[in-house]
């Protein structure tokens, strides 16, 4: 087996893996709201815990993947993300819950970094577009995670033992695969952030992500949350279940897609959907009609991680670890934002009226789709 596809597949486990751990946390916050007895305003503080430390690990993500090959931030991060995931579990105060969602949060950012760092450099080894199947792939772990969780909740078994059972079977694989990761990729030049006249070519990428990460991120944080309290369904993840299954297979097809209708087409083929889909679950505030909503929401975000994470590593003014974590600022501010707003305007609103927020940014894409579209040359179509 040729040495880019050993590496491709151990790429592959652990964009799995995050998908995995990430979707059970997601997938067990109504059960976290419901033993902490927590409001939606309540909760929404909380979830600020992510972004921020974030936002705290950003510079040192960038600085990890400057100083280090990208492996080496992966494979500590991973294992200490996944203790993480297990310390929620078992968090029986507040202020544990908050330490341990932070450490997960802080872990994840170095993670996410290291991981997209390495699918950027490993596409040089490929002519066709292969980014877009890692993040299927993460999507498709993610839809494991919930199926597991869907079972896990059906079952009444206790969420501590859930997340932990995850924790050892993601630690075990992670350290199995760990060989077969890409060496030697840190970049020789373009590793500082120059501080001068912004790149509108990543502003552009940056904005997009920004919208991108409010609804991504107030999907995965509420959708269980709208299932169990506003459709009053006892299997509150089947929503987020429906959700992450259309992500996952549009994910697959995404770099096929971009390839044959090029970005801008398929920017605003994804915002539609997303408006359309919210719609739908806020107007017609039933199962089938949410979870038919829910279907095109998760086809309609889809794309948008992969596609500009990929478009990233076109800048001709930094290296791709570096450009990753700039946009990713971007996408931190949007988890800042969305997830949290979300609970604020429920608590004021009305869950439902608060889904609004999804719509209001899914038209946002547009306009921005289209500056970015004055940018093409530099963008690989």
């Amino acid at each position: 087996m040729e040495l880019r596809v050993k590496q491709r597949i151990a790429l592959s486990v652990y964009f799995f893996l995050s998908g995995i751990c990430f979707a059970s946390w997601a997938s067990r916050i109504p059960t976290i709201k419901t033993f902490f007895n927590l409001n939606e305003a309540e909760l929404g503080t909380i979830l600020i815990a992510m972004p921020i430390s974030s936002l705290i690990g950003l510079p040192i993500s960038g600085w990890l993947v400057s100083k280090f090959d990208s492996r080496v931030p992966l494979i500590f991060a991973f294992v200490f993300f996944s203790i993480s995931l297990a310390m929620i579990g078992f968090a029986t105060t507040t202020i544990g819950l908050v330490l341990a969602i932070s450490s997960f949060a802080f872990c994840l950012r170095i993670l996410n970094i290291s991981i997209n760092t390495q699918s950027i450099t490993l596409q040089k080894k490929f002519e066709k577009r292969v980014v877009g199947a890692f993040h299927g792939l993460w999507s498709t772990g993610g839809l494991f995670g919930v199926l597991f969780s869907t079972l896990m909740v059906k079952f009444e078994v206790p969420i501590g033992t859930h997340l932990l059972s995850i924790a050892i079977f993601t630690i075990t694989v992670a350290l199995a695969t760990y060989k077969f990761t890409l060496k030697n990729d840190k970049a020789p030049s373009g590793n500082k952030l120059i501080m001068s006249k912004p790149d509108p070519y990543i502003m552009c990428l940056g904005i997009i992500v920004f919208f991108a990460a409010i609804c991504e991120g107030g999907m995965f944080d509420w959708s269980g949350v709208y299932f169990k309290e506003v459709l009053k369904e006892d299997v509150f993840t089947y929503g987020y279940l429906m959700f992450m299954t259309t992500m996952a297979l549009s994910r697959f097809f995404s770099d096929r897609l971009v390839t044959q209708i090029g970005v801008l087409k398929t920017y605003l083929l994804s915002s539609t959907l997303i408006v359309i889909g919210i719609s739908m679950a806020v107007l017609l505030p039933k199962f089938w009609t949410a979870l038919f909503g829910f279907f095109l929401v998760g086809f309609g975000t889809a794309a948008f991680f992969p596609l500009t994470m990929s478009l990233a590593g076109s800048s001709k003014k930094y290296s791709p670890g570096m450009a990753i974590s700039i946009i990713t600022t971007y996408a931190i501010a949007g988890m800042l934002i969305g997830p949290p707003l979300i609970g604020y305007l429920a608590h004021a609103f009305g869950l439902k009226n608060a889904f609004g927020l999804f719509i209001v940014v899914g038209l946002l894409f547009v306009p921005v789709a289209f500056a970015l579209f004055r940018f093409e040359e530099k963008v690989e179509s």
